[in-house]
């Protein structure tokens, strides 16, 4: 059984994946999705890693077989987590990847993403996919993403545990070739693709629990030959 810590992307809620939660339930694995404070501008990122983790020891006491999964903006923060938590394994989900001593700032510009063409319309750039009612829904639960963090470099080093990334082939927001070259430049790996938007977990939930499945086997599996 593995316990996913699954970590929301920027200005949003662990709403976001109440459709992938229900089917990792159905699979019999763990689910731990929390609100990150990020509305509070004096919370740092290591206030969201004890978010995470607090919420993580409430579900489990000793955090075994931890996966941790960072949608979007969530890849600033779940490296972090999985470190802390000397997680298993670690997912990036359509995932900003940082890199060491990086900006959240910088990271567009370093990645190449300023050069790609994205739609200033948030509803074709974000929720291109996603039926109109969760769109509606997801909007409504909206907050507003703060924090001085985002002008800070990046504490976090290279993961030491198995990672790997899902990426969104119809993603708008982060276009996939863009996506496929940022996975491999930074992690050095072969990411698993899925269909769906930048909001896969709203518009594709049950292929997003799918590669979350498959990735967690695999992960499991290379622990196991690791040992």
């Amino acid at each position: 059984m593995t316990t996913f810590a699954l970590i929301h992307g920027g200005g949003s809620t662990a709403w976001d994946w109440h459709l992938v939660s229900p089917r990792l339930h159905s699979a019999g694995h763990r689910v731990v999705a929390v609100d990150l404070p990020i509305e509070d501008a004096t919370a740092g990122l290591n206030d969201y890693v004890h978010t995470v983790m607090d919420a993580v020891f409430a579900e489990v006491s000793n955090a075994e077989h931890v996966i941790v999964v960072g949608h979007s903006l969530g890849g600033f923060t779940a490296p972090l987590v999985a470190e802390k938590l000397h997680a298993d394994g670690l997912v990036y989900l359509a995932g900003m990847i940082p890199a060491p001593g990086e900006t959240f700032e910088q990271w567009w510009h370093n990645t190449g993403h300023d050069r790609e063409t994205v739609s200033a319309d948030t509803d074709e750039a974000l929720f291109n996919g996603v039926p109109e009612h969760l769109a509606r829904e997801a909007k409504a639960l909206e907050r507003h993403q703060q924090g001085a963090w985002m002008s800070r470099p990046w504490p976090g080093k290279r993961p030491s545990m198995p990672t790997g990334a899902i990426l969104c082939r119809d993603d708008r927001f982060f276009p996939a070739a863009f996506m496929a070259r940022q996975i491999h430049d930074r992690l050095g790996v072969e990411p698993i693709e899925i269909p769906g938007g930048h909001y896969a977990p709203l518009s594709e939930p049950k292929a997003v629990a799918a590669a979350l499945i498959g990735l967690a086997r695999e992960i499991q599996l290379t622990i196991r030959t690791i040992r």
